[in-house]
């Protein structure tokens, strides 16, 4: 799924680089202007690692902000508020990785017949409780359907089988791409 040019990509990238860097150094980010492309609306996670390992996750599901907006929040939101990590700091900055999921619309799933591992990311609700795991996780972790649906679940805090009983289930598929060559995915 390809929805930005790599220009559009580079600038996603930059903004949320900067946004981090200004907080981390608690200066404000520098608001250069971007192409117009990237004031749609549009919903994004920007993911940091480091020494390749994940550093901080935060993302927007709704495209009710232009990814401009959304990306520089969630990489601040990313290195300073991910509840599973320590605030990043100025000596990490350097060698910080950053990636940028730029979100598809949500489809609502049927089975796990409806999911295709490495293509499709998930969002399971129930009530108040809802959890999302990008494309990527269940790749990266080797699952299969059954298992990245449970684990989805067990992001939202649901039982592992929240999916059979009621909970509901959007697929979704994303454009993630990072600073590193090596690292990006289409």
């Amino acid at each position: 799924m390809r929805m930005t040019s790599e220009a559009d990509r580079q600038e996603l990238l930059r903004i949320a680089r900067d946004a981090i860097t200004a907080h981390v150094n608690g200066v404000a980010a520098v608001e250069l202007p971007v192409s117009e492309s990237l004031e749609r609306t549009g919903g994004a996670f920007v993911s940091i690692h480091h020494g390749g390992e994940l550093r901080g996750c935060i993302g927007h599901i709704e495209a009710n902000r232009s990814l401009r907006r959304v990306v520089g929040e969630c990489a601040v939101a990313a290195c300073s508020t991910d509840p599973r990590f320590p605030p990043v700091t100025p000596v990490e900055l350097p060698d910080l990785e950053i990636e940028v999921s730029l979100l598809g619309s949500l489809e609502p799933i049927a089975s796990p017949d409806d999911i295709e591992v490495g293509r499709h990311g998930l969002l399971v609700e129930h009530d108040w409780q809802r959890g999302l795991l990008l494309p990527q996780v269940a790749t990266e972790w080797r699952w299969d359907c059954e298992t990245f649906l449970a684990q989805t679940c067990r992001k939202a805090g649901l039982p592992l089988d929240a999916w059979k009983k009621g909970a509901k289930v959007w697929r979704f598929e994303a454009e993630v791409f990072s600073e590193q060559p090596g690292r990006a995915r289409h």
